[in-house]
Parts: structure tokens; C-alpha cells; sequence
């Protein structure tokens, strides 16, 4: 009797030894999801807030990025000449197939550059010669969406990016200008996304802006609580049949 009671209560004591320290972690998984879940709504509603308000310039654009303000997803018009010799390829997908989405230089009236992503060429189009038609000379105009790039790599299980083969699997802006050969130009901290508008030949396919950003993290939160809550009805059938045994026992 006395051994089996000592058995018990060392198992007893495993248990609550691992349970404790599981329970706070799914409660804390949960709570960090609800975290996120409330900052992930609060960027759609922004997102869909500015992507709806009138475009502005882009030199007004750049006046808020230069006092640190974000610009992101905000419409904007702007007007230049592309520097297509130095096209920049970042790998990405687009409507399941692999490509490159194109950025290109392109040169503004008061002789600054801005990267602009053009829109997305299949794997075998990277080369700028198999889509001549696109290449567009002389002055054009443009309609997009400022987009703000990270200032460092997001995820140590991104790769890193490959300069000398110009494919960019991060928007490292500084770096993609160095190796257009743009060290000494005046390039703007931020890039544009082109809107849907037709490219000659078809390429690149403009618009590729992801809008419909997941947002599942309730989902997690349910998940994460859910696995709480059993847990504690597993901690609480133990107790209550280890309650019984002891009763019968005595």
C-alpha cells in the first residue's frame, strides 16, 4: 500500500511537472495569436483604407518616408524612363507557376531612381531578350502602389540572395541598386508596384500585388486554447479518478 501510494504520487508529480509548464506555453501560444490577430486586422483595415483614397505624388510620398512615417500601399502616379539593362529579377510564384517578378530602374524627371516592380515573367522569360516587346523605351507613365521593402532578411530560412546571377529571394534595395550599378545614384528607400495595366507582349503581367493577405490566426488561437482546455481535462480526470482509487482504498 505505502509503495503503491509512493508510486502514485511520484507519478503525480511527472505529471504536474510537465503539464504546468505545457499548459502556460498553449495559453501563451494562444494569447500571442489573439495578439496577431488583432494587429493582422488593424493592417487590412489600412491596407483597404489606403489602397481606396485618391493617388498622391511621389514626391510626397518620399517627404513622409523621409520623416519616417510609412508609406506603404499608398496609390501614387508617376512618370520617368526605365533603365531595362538594369532590371533587377526577384524569384517569386504567381498563380502557381515560378518567375521572377521584374524591378526596373526607372529614372524621374528630377533625376532621381525608383525601383518599380513591373510584374511577374514565367522562370524561362527571365532573360529581358525573350520579351523585347516589353521593354518599353522612352518616357512612360505609371500608376502602383508605394511598397516599403524589409531592411534585413525576414527568416533565417530565406535564402540568401545571389547578386551575380541577379535572383533576389529578399527586396534588399540597397543591394539591388549596387549591383544595377546604380551605387552613386539618388535611389528613393521605397519601390512601386505597377498596377494591371498591359505590358507590350504581355509582359511582365502587371498588378501582382498580394492584397488578400491570410489572416487565420483566430483559427490558431481556437487551436492553441482548445489544446488548453483539454489539457486541463486531462488534468482533472486524473486527479479525480486518483481522488476515487484513494477512497476505495481506504
Amino acid at each position: 500500500m505505502t509503495v503503491s501510494r509512493s508510486n502514485g504520487g511520484r507519478r503525480t508529480w511527472l505529471l504536474l511537472a510537465f503539464s504546468i509548464p505545457a499548459l502556460a506555453l498553449l495559453l501563451a501560444l494562444g494569447t500571442w495569436q489573439v495578439q496577431r490577430l488583432h494587429w493582422k486586422e488593424a493592417l487590412l483595415a489600412r491596407m483597404d483604407e489606403r489602397i481606396a483614397s485618391e493617388p498622391v505624388s511621389l514626391e510626397e510620398i518620399a517627404a513622409l518616408a523621409a520623416q519616417g512615417q510609412d508609406v506603404d500601399y499608398r496609390p501614387t502616379k508617376l512618370e520617368g524612363t526605365f533603365l531595362h539593362n538594369s532590371e533587377r529579377h526577384y524569384f517569386a510564384t504567381w498563380q502557381g507557376q515560378s518567375g521572377f517578378f521584374v524591378h526596373t530602374p526607372l529614372r524621374l524627371p528630377d533625376d532621381h531612381v525608383i525601383f518599380v516592380n513591373r510584374g511577374f515573367v514565367p522562370y524561362d522569360r527571365k532573360d529581358p531578350a525573350t520579351r523585347a516587346e516589353g521593354q518599353v523605351a522612352g518616357v512612360v507613365q505609371i500608376s502602383g502602389l508605394a511598397r516599403v521593402a524589409p531592411e534585413e532578411k525576414p527568416s533565417f530560412i530565406v535564402p540568401d540572395n545571389d547578386p551575380s546571377k541577379n535572383i533576389f529571394y529578399w527586396k534588399d534595395l540597397p543591394a539591388m541598386a549596387r549591383s544595377a550599378g546604380l551605387a552613386g545614384a539618388d535611389v528613393l528607400p521605397f519601390y512601386v508596384d505597377a498596377d494591371d495595366a498591359e505590358n507590350p507582349g504581355g509582359l511582365p503581367v502587371g498588378g501582382v500585388t498580394l492584397l488578400n493577405l491570410p489572416n487565420n490566426h483566430l483559427q490558431y488561437a481556437i487551436t492553441w486554447y482548445g489544446l488548453a482546455f483539454a489539457l486541463v481535462c486531462v488534468l482533472a480526470v486524473w486527479f479525480w479518478r486518483g481522488g476515487t482509487d484513494r477512497d476505495r482504498q481506504a
